[in-house]
């Protein structure tokens, strides 16, 4: 019995471990990406990215939006899968390719089309509400105190979430909360930013590397989760 449960410890030691490596890793290469019109990345981790970045306002790239209409008590078992403000915080993910939260679909509500990007538009603390995630899916209710920008075609998703998250960008975006208990972020906030870029193909690129990131964290978190439930459930037997 002993020796099972050494077994069971020593794979989540290992996962946890895993998973600790890559979100450093994967911090370190965002510290390194200065998003200014002058970094080239050739220094990090992709060597042919050329310096011909362009610096426009965000107003000027995207449309924008405001979930509405839902809070915590409207969560389910069953209806469409949604997306509430503190799901950014408590469960951060780059991109949001799959929900697990659902409610039942009120009128007026904001439905997803695929690739916008959202950002809390309320937090405790300036630093924590400057922060983006793309909602890959289609027909994901937006709710309440979200930020939804909607991306032109010269900007991809994912190099804008990463963009607005990390590096100067995100210093520019935390010193525009405002507030005191609570924090707020507005999409006239948003609009003002100087959003940096350089060619479509390459802000794929970057967002493909993070993207990739973000799967390798995931993996290593579920079965770190899967890992603990199983040793839970064995003790419970045990000891019955």
């Amino acid at each position: 019995i002993g020796e099972l449960f050494s077994i069971i410890d020593n794979l989540i030691t290992l996962h946890q471990r895993k998973s600790v490596t890559i979100k450093k890793l994967k911090s370190g290469l965002l510290r390194k990406m200065i998003l200014t019109v002058e970094s080239t990345l050739t220094d990090v981790f992709l060597p042919l990215f050329t310096i011909d970045w362009e610096q426009r306002k965000l107003g000027e790239m995207a449309s924008f939006a405001k979930g509405n209409g839902y809070t915590k008590a409207d969560l389910s078992t069953e209806g469409k899968p949604i997306i509430l403000y503190g799901r950014l915080y408590t469960d951060y993910e780059t991109v949001f390719s799959s929900i697990d939260t659902r409610s039942g679909q009120k009128p007026g509500s904001l439905l997803s089309k695929g690739g916008e990007v959202v950002v809390p538009a309320s937090g405790e603390t300036a630093d924590e509400i400057a922060r983006a995630s793309v909602v890959m899916p289609d027909g994901i209710i937006l709710g309440g105190d979200l930020n939804v920008i909607t991306p032109n075609q010269a900007i991809n998703p994912v190099f804008l979430a990463i963009e607005l998250s990390s590096g100067n960008l995100h210093k520019v975006l935390a010193s525009k909360a405002q507030g005191k208990s609570v924090v707020h972020l507005h999409n006239s906030d948003l609009q003002t930013l100087d959003v940096v870029f350089p060619s479509l193909d390459e802000q794929s690129q970057i967002g493909l590397c993070f993207e990739e990131f973000d799967a390798l964290i995931t993996l290593h978190q579920r079965k770190l989760d899967d890992l603990k439930k199983l040793k839970q459930g064995l003790l419970q037997q045990m000891l019955v």
